[in-house]
């Protein structure tokens, strides 16, 4: 199968020498002999009508009951979500909240961040990331990315931290990126040595594991968006803090309730950012599925990857490859042995990301680009100094990752589809 390819590769205009044998049949012979995928109109990036099909009755039965009750707002049904989203990540509290950004925020004040305070997080990741440092008070420490996972670099973390000493220093908070925990295991040595906690961006983590322990359970506190299109999802703006600190999670309570525990007695200022129970109720169902919905998403990531170097379009997945000598199209991301990855996203490194990502959108193929300015070259934050350059994995990753479709009902004959329209693309 992957001679076809790597002959139309051995064309192109390439620097390099691509060390395999070259098959010089016809290009009618090389597609038959692939196993050319059937023609799809569409193949989306996400697909929640999918989903909805399938738990509809019990998502619509849940909500009358909830409108039944007339208790719209924490209640019964929030405490019961966090009971049971605490048990599934190992956490012994957890504390329901308006939105994932929201959960950023209270984990960090609750954990002491104050204004003044330096906070280190990754560059490459979503504006909330560092944005809930500020709103914090604090002020962001952006550092670059290992290349291999596009996770936060805890080596160039630690040299960082050893040589400037900032006395300010007050949390870490690594992002556990597109599903895949960073490395807890170096950041936590980091953490222990500069006397910090560590606040878990798991946004995209539900479900995702550490050495067998869960996203959320690894850190004084971790945080998840319940967007409409993570792993675990409501249907609307939803989030949740986790920690094993009970002092902790009562001061998020309040926090999330303008900084009451009780009615019109406010013990510090705090926000409103309570968690509906509508979506309390809807995450409830979900959650009975989630570790099977992330479970296809590893067999999808396993085909993906396997019709990728068949294909002659990628070596395998961990495979040792100089970035400048491999010769493939198309890159992976590494999968640490030591992490259980959800895959909220499938995200691949692609020479020619833009051309490609126009020539799939017209093939009716949906992508996106997570992300595409890494937050330090953000205008809104100019005032940190950063400058072109100064973080340049994480520019190179903004030039070059692209997210195909992953969802748990994507079909094999879809990802057959959107991988024959790459091949076409570099051929």
């Amino acid at each position: 199968m992957a001679s076809g390819y790597r002959s139309c590769l051995e064309s192109q205009a390439w620097n390099v020498r691509i060390a395999f044998p070259v098959n010089k049949m016809s290009s009618s012979k090389a597609r038959a002999s692939r196993g050319v995928a059937k023609k799809i109109e569409r193949v989306p990036l996400l697909d929640l009508q999918r989903q909805y099909q399938r738990i509809e009755q019990e998502v619509q039965a849940e909500i009358a009951r909830v409108c039944g009750s007339q208790q719209f707002i924490l209640g019964s049904e929030v405490e019961k979500l966090e009971s049971e989203v605490a048990g599934f990540t190992g956490a012994a509290e957890a504390v329901g909240c308006g939105s994932g950004t929201d959960a950023l925020w209270l984990a960090l004040v609750a954990a002491g961040v104050q204004p003044g305070d330096m906070v280190v997080t990754s560059a490459f990741s979503f504006f909330a990331s560092a944005s809930s440092v500020v709103r914090a008070g604090a002020r962001p420490m952006l550092m670059d990315v290992d290349p291999r996972t596009l996770n936060l670099d805890a080596r160039l973390v630690a040299e960082k931290l050893r040589s400037s000493r900032p006395r300010n220093l007050r949390a870490l908070l690594p992002v556990h990126l597109y599903g895949q925990c960073a490395d807890m295991d170096a950041l936590g040595s980091i953490a222990e040595e500069f006397g910090v906690p560590i606040i878990e961006d798991a946004a995209q983590a539900i479900g995702a594991k550490w050495r067998e322990r869960g996203a959320g359970s690894l850190g004084a506190a971790g945080t998840f968006s319940f967007y409409p299109s993570k792993n675990l999802s409501a249907y609307g703006d939803a989030g949740l803090v986790t920690t094993q600190d009970g002092e902790m999670a009562a001061r998020m309570r309040r926090l999330r309730n303008h900084g009451s525990s009780r009615r019109y007695h406010h013990e510090e200022l705090g926000w409103n950012c309570r968690l509906d129970s509508i979506q309390a109720a809807v995450l409830r169902v979900k959650l009975r599925y989630v570790e099977q919905w992330n479970a296809q998403r590893r067999q999808h990531a396993e085909l993906y990857d396997r019709l990728f170097s068949e294909a002659g379009l990628a070596a395998r997945r961990n495979e040792v490859t100089s970035d400048s000598t491999s010769g493939f199209p198309i890159r992976f991301l590494r999968t640490d042995a030591r992490a259980e990855h959800v895959f909220h996203q499938y995200v691949i490194r692609a020479h020619r990301r833009d051309e490609l990502r126009e020539f799939l959108t017209a093939r009716g193929i949906g992508t996106e680009v997570y992300y595409p300015i890494p937050l330090h070259l953000q205008a809104c934050f100019s005032y940190l100094g950063y400058a072109h350059g100064d973080l340049p994995e994480s520019e190179q990753a903004a030039a070059e990752v692209l997210a195909i479709p992953m969802f748990p009902e994507l079909t094999e004959e879809e990802q057959r589809w959107v991988v024959e329209n790459i091949g076409e693309f570099y051929c």
